[in-house]
């Protein structure tokens, strides 16, 4: 009857903003751009592909290009920090040290995606976008970090064969790594478990332990231009490629030999700048 309220569903999809400016706002394009990506069918609301016009609640509805969820809550920040040497991966710690919280804005508050132990330096997210840090720390997602590590001795080819193949440790052995060996006494090293101090105790376990590590790379996200301590906000772009990487599940893990986004920390021994450090 004339005058009576629609349905829940019409009543929902009257609230909120239009879709394509959510689009806009996210850095996916001026609003033609994201309109012609609405009416490409690319763009997906709570599974449904929308209509050109579809109001949606950024803080509630699920907003996925070509599958892939896009981060469209207007509350949520990412940023990159180069984590230096002798900061602890924690929101406060308990013995003053200092920690990686206490390197990037107050507000909102955020906490690091995944650890690097004291001594490790290098790349770390902070977010307080929950959904997208499981996503990148639990290992069946398959998202590799890398690091380059400065190590001690000269890896023969067996060590470095090792290494690849997977080795022993206490907790058991570690699954296939990517490895190579820039210069005599660095070894790079991408993996994507998350065990405590792992590539440490695996350069150990084959008879070269670690002088120095360096995490250069998370999925396709690195950065050279950040100095120890330095941090930035990713951009919408970084923020959907780590989206994509996570959401190669049931693909095996994507190659850490990907194009990066950004060319990574320096290297140990040069100047210089992860829990799986």
């Amino acid at each position: 009857m004339a005058g009576e309220a629609g349905t829940p569903a019409d009543q929902e999809r009257s609230e909120g903003e239009r879709l394509q400016k959510v689009l806009a706002r996210i850095g996916l394009g001026s609003r033609r751009v994201c309109e012609d990506l609405i009416d490409s069918g690319r763009i997906t609301v709570n599974g449904e592909i929308p209509v050109l016009g579809r109001r949606v609640r950024a803080s509630m509805d699920r907003i996925c290009l070509d599958g892939v969820p896009l981060s469209v809550r207007p509350d949520l920040v990412h940023y990159l920090l180069n984590k230096p040497f002798g900061t602890v991966s924690t929101v406060s710690d308990t013995h003053g040290r200092p920690t990686v919280v206490s390197l990037v804005p107050p507000s909102p508050r955020v906490f690091p995606v995944g650890r690097l132990d004291r001594d490790t330096e290098g790349l770390l997210i902070l977010t307080n976008d929950g959904e997208l840090a499981q996503r990148l720390t639990h290992p069946s997602y398959g998202v590799w970090k890398e690091y380059l590590a400065e190590v001690e001795g000269v890896p023969s080819r067996a060590a470095l064969r090792s290494l690849r193949e997977g080795v022993e440790l206490d907790d058991g052995p570690t699954a296939p790594a990517r490895v190579s060996n820039p210069a005599p006494n660095l070894v790079r090293v991408a993996i994507h478990e998350g065990r405590n101090r792992q590539v440490r105790r695996m350069c150990a376990a084959v008879g070269h332990p670690v002088v120095r590590l360096v995490r250069t790379r998370i999925g396709p996200l690195a950065d050279a231009t950040l100095s120890p301590g330095q941090w930035r906000h990713l951009t919408p772009a970084e923020v959907r490629a780590l989206w994509a990487a996570a959401e190669a599940v049931g693909l095996g893990p994507s190659s850490p030999d990907d194009t990066a986004l950004r060319s990574g920390p320096r290297a140990p021994g040069g100047a210089g700048p992860g829990r799986s450090g």
